[in-house]
């Protein structure tokens, strides 16, 4: 620490105290500003055991001082390497005024911390946090599960949060309700296993709007918002680089004889979907979009078809069904009754239905959009 800062701290020691033990509020409110400017006049020199003393200090000092003072404090500590019990204690002020500008900026504040903090107050709180620089999935995990719509549309527009498989499944349920948040969703480079999932909510959801509303011409609703969907599933623009590497990298696997069940089993087990899906229809003799589809939006049902197609056992289809539910944030029915569907299953009769989808399907491509 240089010579100034610690002349200038020698000085005020008596001042500290005689202020601590007898000072007005507007002599601690002083005291404490010269206090942080000294503290930022050397911050960059200071060791660990003077950031120590520093953090007594302020603490001390900010008991029983008005707000504007902690306001003001905050602004100044957050986005320095500050004394970290200080930032704690503005953090976690009540008053959303205090505590915004460290929940947003200050570096001090671990997950864990952030963690605690969002699920111990308010929305207004969970909102500064939305906001900060860079914020990890186990985060965001809570401010998508606790906060309300501005919270975690403004966490899904931050372009520094990350999101975790949990996450992104509890955004799309969020999402089918929530219009703003579907249209911010559409902006990110969601995993494609999450994307498929909101496009088949919301599908299903507005197909039983307008079903309700136009009960006279159902099945046109069906069709229309089939067409719709399929547009919107196989629009370039959703699917991203990562997962045209993934299905370029597994068609090259298969051409060169290297994707069997146990390939299979090996994608399920490393929770890969996109080389999932393009190795089943690569086994399956169909189109990717097809066994995205079957795997996404018909439930097991679809899976079940696939896999008896490619004549997989059972356990790599009971990986495949958690590897799904666990990306997808679904829930299968029963497994023993899946495994009892399975085996009964005859591979003619799964190779029917998936002529069945792809009928469906190239009638979709064939047939014009609605004028």
């Amino acid at each position: 620490m240089s010579s100034k800062p610690a002349l200038s701290a020698a000085n005020l020691l008596d001042e500290l105290q005689a202020t601590l033990m007898h000072g007005t509020v507007a002599r601690r409110v002083e005291t404490l500003r010269r206090v942080t400017d000294l503290y930022l006049d050397g911050e960059v020199d200071y060791c660990d055991d003077q950031i120590a003393l520093f953090d007594d200090v302020f603490n001390c000092l900010v008991e029983n001082i008005e707000s504007n003072a902690k306001v003001l404090l905050a602004q100044r500590l957050a986005p320095v390497k500050a004394p970290p019990r200080i930032i704690h204690h503005l953090a976690f002020e009540d008053m959303i005024e205090i505590a915004a500008p460290v929940l947003s900026q200050s570096d001090q504040l671990d997950d864990a911390t952030l963690i605690a903090n969002a699920r111990s107050k308010g929305q207004n709180h969970m909102m500064a946090i939305s906001t900060r620089r860079s914020l990890s999935g186990a985060v965001t995990d809570v401010l998508v599960e606790l906060g309300n719509e501005h919270v975690v549309q403004s966490t899904v527009r931050n372009p520094g949060a990350e999101f975790s498989d949990n996450g992104y499944s509890i955004l799309v349920k969020r999402a089918e309700l929530d219009g703003g948040l579907a249209a911010e969703l559409s902006r990110r480079a969601i995993p494609r296993a999450q994307y498929l999932r909101m496009i088949a909510l919301a599908s299903a959801s507005v197909r039983a709007k307008l079903k309700a509303a136009n009960p006279d011409v159902a099945a046109e609703v069906t069709s229309a918002v089939k067409q719709a969907t399929r547009l919107a599933r196989s629009a370039p623009a959703t699917i991203s680089l990562q997962t045209n590497i993934a299905h370029g990298l597994v068609r090259a696997l298969y051409e060169d004889g290297r994707i069997n069940e146990e390939q299979v089993c090996t994608f399920a087990n490393e929770r890969k979907f996109d080389e999932i899906n393009q190795a089943i229809a690569c086994l399956a003799g169909t189109s990717v979009e097809t066994a995205e589809a079957l795997m996404v939006e018909s439930r097991d049902e679809g899976l079940l078809i696939l896999a008896k197609v490619c004549k997989l056992t059972w356990p790599t289809v009971k990986a495949i069904i958690r590897m799904r539910d666990e990306l997808t944030g679904t829930t299968s029915a029963d497994l023993d009754e899946c495994r009892f569907t399975y085996e009964r299953l005859r591979v003619s009769t799964a190779q029917q239905v998936l002529r069945f989808h792809q009928m469906q399907q190239s009638s979709a491509v064939a047939k014009p959009p609605a004028a």
